[in-house]
């Protein structure tokens, strides 16, 4: 890696400007021919922009969105260094190597510095084509589903990409979170090395979140390196045309992440039905198999929102949107069945179709890459396929979308050899960014899921506003968000390792901005398989859910999965309905019945903290450091997290135990969820956790609503809700409600309640309610529980107290 700018005097120009003027951009030009331009997109956000050459050339990712305005800033010198000042955020850049120093303006703090020696570099790699034989095409069959293959011709040097970096002088103390979901075991990033780009297990998102008052937004769409390891902190960007860098101010995490969604784009408001139970497993091979499926739930009175069809659905080739009618008779019969079951259906949809109609659809028309994969990155392309999913599905009543393999490509879902393996990092990286880059490119080749979801959520609404977009995918990126992307992690496999590890890499996926993340209750592969060494298939349970200590494993899991923001058993090797775990009456069956209703009860809780996350730019599960950053103890915690502002949720992830211990964050008190017991916070306690519950508890301070047990979500609308409050200091929470399942609420139909605890004085406020939208009830029944006392409150709209 050669240096751009040396410790050398660099004879640096303010393009445009004196240094007593107010400007909206300054240009840097480096006498070795490099340039930075610094912009500040909002008061409390720079954008540093760094090229080799004359002129920034932007990566046209697609990332970020266009500014409402230009943010004017002050430009002055002081000796060698130049500033840049708004009310925010003071950047300074020195004359002598062009080092940044980022401060609070309010208080001159640095919040953020480049490398004080070697700030930036950058290196020219050559850039190779592959040439395939399409002759020598061929099906070859993996976990990851059938993939085309080809025998290749050549490869040869076609040009040049250039190699970015941005070194940096962290903090002592200051943690790190965030680039998206990983298989290493990582919360706190600080000390680590992070290979990043897309590939099943794996869904990056380049964004980096401080414990020191900033974020970073990485705004390129290669693979990419992070390291913070050996005296060496740095992120490499591996193919750009610029190192484009947004660094965003935030008091606290919360506030980073709300920078990043003003940057990138808000998230629409997920449906109702999104925050109930989603059945779904490897897979349902019949129209009657699926709707009898849903039919058992309904008649053990067992909730359900959702059940879900898997691949092979399609008669023919691979990723064809069709189903075979010898199975699946009639799509629409199907979906108006599990409408009258008051659920919905969601269906996987793939981005490769292969030798099928589809696919020669497609080529014929100029919208297929390489290895057969769609063409998203074309507007018509993205356009057709919606068509396809159009015709088949959503015309029919199909309601939501999975759309798998969205990388779009994994090279290394087959054999790879006996060293391959799950720690391995490093060679999966190389592998799968080099199997991206020569069907997408290496400057676009992380970005395919955010384009695929644009392409469905776009055409979508553009065809109705009656149903809100839902899209469970595999992959992710920044920006992705806006689209309505619940992203899961990917093809796990069952094993008490790997339920610790995938906690915090939700935590670090949902730390970037990206607030909709989920799992396969119960893991992927329950079963391992030493077949062409797939090093991927691990699971530790061959008996699948016949062996009690799966039972006992799922039945963590699913515990953990009740507070996430979606909530969804799947996976192949074994059923993965209730009944498959005991029947009514047993531990298993009952603990898990437990969780569902619990998932429900929360429905009002959980729905409002969904509109503050499309309101407010809120994150509903976030890792302990959103909250407590002043706490030390709490910023490498692995398996506690915070769901929503009251519930403090610690997974049990160790087999045979009945107890776990839990630190209690600083602050005033904590309540113990099950038993009400009230303990003091910066504590380490042993907490009970039978099989039938996990340990749970309740920030003082809080209100909790609480709904009916009911069987689906719509059925909790306008049931009496309880008002839990958690006395100890004043408290306030918003009631929000909607239709449910429409776009009405963009057009502000929809009701908030703002409900306030005077803790003094022991009374709670409801406040009058703003808004209305179609259907909603007028009147409303409270129950008010407290630990002091209860109180029934009959509210009309207005304003009422009511001392408890």
């Amino acid at each position: 890696m050669k240096s751009l700018l040396s410790t050398s005097l660099l004879a640096l120009a303010l393009s445009g400007c004196s240094f007593s003027n107010i400007v909206t951009s300054s240009s840097i030009s480096c006498p070795d021919g490099a340039t930075l331009v610094v912009e500040f997109p909002a008061s409390d956000v720079i954008r540093l922009q760094y090229v080799n050459g004359d002129s920034v050339r932007s990566n046209n990712t697609g990332v970020v969105l266009a500014p409402d305005k230009t943010v004017s800033f002050r430009a002055s010198q002081s000796g060698d260094w130049h500033k840049y000042s708004t009310d925010d955020l003071v950047a300074e850049v020195n004359a002598q190597n062009a080092a940044v120093v980022v401060r609070d303006a309010q208080t001159g703090d640095i919040i953020f510095q480049t490398n004080s020696s070697t700030p930036f570099e950058s290196e020219r790699i050559a850039k190779v084509k592959v040439t395939y034989d399409d002759a020598s095409a061929h099906t070859e069959h993996t976990a990851n589903g059938d993939v085309t293959v080809k025998d290749i011709i050549s490869t040869d040097t076609v040009g040049f990409v250039t190699q970015y970096r941005v070194n940096f002088n962290f903090q002592d103390g200051e943690a790190l979170y965030g680039l998206g979901a990983h298989m290493e075991d990582y919360m706190n990033l600080r000390g680590k090395t992070m290979y990043l780009t897309q590939h099943n297990l794996k869904a990056m998102v380049p964004v980096l979140n401080s414990t020191a008052g900033y974020g970073l937004l990485f705004d390129a769409g290669c693979g990419m390196k992070f390291t913070d390891a050996d005296g060496n902190s740095y992120m490499e960007l591996e193919a750009a045309n610029e190192l484009d860098l947004y660094v965003m101010k935030g008091r606290q995490l919360g506030d980073v992440v709300a920078n990043y969604r003003r940057l990138t784009g808000d998230c629409p408001m997920m449906p109702r039905y999104m925050f109930g139970y989603i059945q779904s497993k490897e897979r349902y091979v019949s129209q009657e198999d699926l709707v009898s499926t849903l039919r058992e739930y309904r008649n053990r009175r067992v909730p359900i929102d959702m059940i879900v069809q898997d691949w092979s659905y399609w008669p023919e080739g691979w990723g064809y949107m069709k189903m075979d009618p010898k199975y699946y008779p009639n799509p629409k019969a199907m979906a108006d069945s599990v409408h009258a079951m008051n659920a919905k259906l969601m269906v996987s949809i793939w981005p490769n179709p292969q030798y099928c109609p589809q696919e020669k659809d497609f080529r014929e028309r100029g919208f297929m890459l390489e290895q057969s994969v769609y063409d998203v990155f074309n507007p018509a392309a993205r356009d057709y396929y919606w068509s396809y999913a159009n015709n088949e599905f959503f015309s029919k009543g199909f309601d939501a979308w999975w759309c798998d393999c969205s990388e779009p490509l994994d090279g290394d879902w087959k054999g790879m050899g006996e060293n391959y393996g799950w720690d391995n990092q490093e060679e999966r990286w190389h592998h799968n960014m080099n199997t991206l880059s020569v069907s997408l490119g290496e400057e676009r080749s992380s970005l395919y899921s955010l384009y695929h979801s644009m392409g469905i959520y776009e055409n979508q609404r553009k065809t109705s506003d009656n149903k809100r977009v839902v899209n469970l995918t595999r992959s992710s990126y920044a920006g992705q968000q806006r689209y309505a992307t619940i992203t899961w992690n990917g093809d796990t496999h069952a094993s008490w390792k790997s339920f610790k590890q995938q906690i915090p890499a939700g935590l670090n996926f949902m730390a970037t901005g990206c607030p909709y993340w989920s799992v396969d209750i119960g893991s992927f592969f329950t079963r391992g398989n030493d077949l062409w060494h797939r090093w991927f298939y691990a699971g530790q349970f061959p008996g699948g859910c016949d062996d009690p200590a799966y039972r006992e494993y799922y039945t963590r899991m699913f515990q953990w999965g009740t507070f996430l923001p979606m909530m969804r058993s799947h996976g192949t090797d074994t059923p993965r309905e209730i009944w498959r775990f005991g029947e009514p009456g047993t531990p298993y069956y009952d603990a898990i019945l437990k969780m569902i209703n619990i998932r429900y009860q929360l429905l009002p809780y959980n729905y409002s903290n969904a509109w503050r996350i499309t309101n407010e730019r809120y994150t509903m599960a976030r890792l302990l450091a959103f909250d407590f950053a002043d706490d030390q103890r709490v910023l490498d915690i692995k398996d506690e997290y915070m769901f929503g502002d009251a519930l403090l949720v610690c997974p049990v992830t160790d087999p045979g135990v009945a107890s776990r211990k839990v630190y209690l964050p600083k602050c005033e008190g904590w309540y113990d969820f099950w038993t009400g017991q009230r303990l003091d916070g910066g504590q380490e306690v042993e907490a009970n956790a039978p099989i039938d519950c996990l340990p749970l508890y309740v920030r003082q301070g809080s209100i909790i609503p609480m709904g009916a047990e009911v069987q689906y979500s719509g059925e909790q609308v306008d049931k009496p809700v309880d008002i839990h409050i958690y006395p100890g200091k004043d408290a306030s929470f918003t009631l929000y409600d909607d239709e449910g399942d429409n776009y009405n609420c963009e057009k502000g139909e929809y009701s908030t309640i703002v409900i306030k605890w005077d803790d003094k004085n022991h009374t709670v406020t409801f406040g009058s309610r703003n808004g209305t939208y179609n259907g909603m009830s007028e009147t409303r029944t409270f129950n008010v529980v407290t630990p002091s006392g209860k109180a029934t409150v009959t509210y009309t709209g207005q304003e009422i107290k009511q001392t408890i």
